[in-house]
């Protein structure tokens, strides 16, 4: 229940603004999506939850893709395409001279494309991967912390192979406010890292590995089951998710004013 002062205090900012009532209804009820025929494309997310929608391309055609492109550019949504090949580029480049391809992550970008202004520079993430093979969840993982306006730094090659490695760069982890740790093969860089930082750790396991790594299987299940407390684990390869729950962790400390 809403006190008579919160209502009273809504009241005369409403009529400070100048808003009319009609504007306010507007925006109360302001979720929208734009109508593809084959996308509803999910206008209102960036309100509702701190992040606009993000383009999954795999299996979509190259002229979804654009057509999708499109719209959101129409709306003002930052363009992120992830898990797009290579045979889908000729015909989207075509349409939209403008984007950028990156073979090693397989996502698409708009050339100057505007980060979201109000998280530009707000907190750091450092993406620390096991191996050189896990690049490309890294880089996907910091494509899409970069068109949300955060920033980030990919420490790579640093698994427990050589874990002298990770030493010599874990003060500058320490550095971060989230971390995102990438492996495959059985996946105990996340273990490791997680037993050596008070920041929250994101885990993400790769399909990086041998026939027993069953294709990432084996790293998600040693990231589930870690004896170092407190880890996050996304889905296999999902560097997408990991930036998204790293998101949400920086909106929450920028709402409580805890980094710059």
């Amino acid at each position: 229940m809403i006190s008579s002062e919160k209502i009273e205090a809504i009241k005369n900012i409403i009529e400070n603004s100048g808003i009319t009532r009609d504007e306010l209804v507007a925006a109360l009820n302001s979720d929208k999506y734009a109508d593809l025929s084959h996308t509803l494309l999910d206008i209102s997310r960036q309100a509702r939850n701190g992040q606009p929608e993000v383009v999954f391309g795999e299996n979509k055609t190259a002229k979804q893709i654009c057509e999708i492109i499109s719209a959101m550019r129409e709306n003002e949504i930052p363009v992120l395409v992830t898990r797009v090949s290579e045979e889908k580029l000729e015909e989207i480049i075509k349409n939209i001279p403008d984007a950028v391809y990156c073979e090693i992550s397989r996502t698409i970008t708009i050339k100057d494309d505007e980060a979201i202004p109000d998280n530009k520079a707000k907190g750091n993430v450092k993406i620390v991967t096991a191996g050189t093979s896990d690049l490309n969840v890294a880089i996907e993982a910091q494509k899409t912390l970069q068109i949300m306006g955060f920033k980030s730094d990919i420490i790579n090659d640093v698994g427990v192979a050589g874990i002298h490695r990770l030493f010599a760069r874990l003060e500058e982890i320490k550095k971060a406010d989230v971390i995102i740790v990438i492996a495959g093969m059985e996946g105990a860089l996340a273990s490791v890292i997680a037993g050596l930082v008070s920041q929250p750790v994101i885990a993400v396991p790769t399909s990086v590995g041998y026939g027993a790594n069953f294709n990432g299987i084996s790293a998600l299940l040693g990231m589930l089951t870690s004896c170092s407390g407190g880890i996050t684990v996304v889905n296999i390869n999902n560097g997408f998710g990991a930036a998204s729950a790293a998101i949400r962790i920086l909106n929450k400390i920028k709402h409580n004013g805890d980094i710059k």
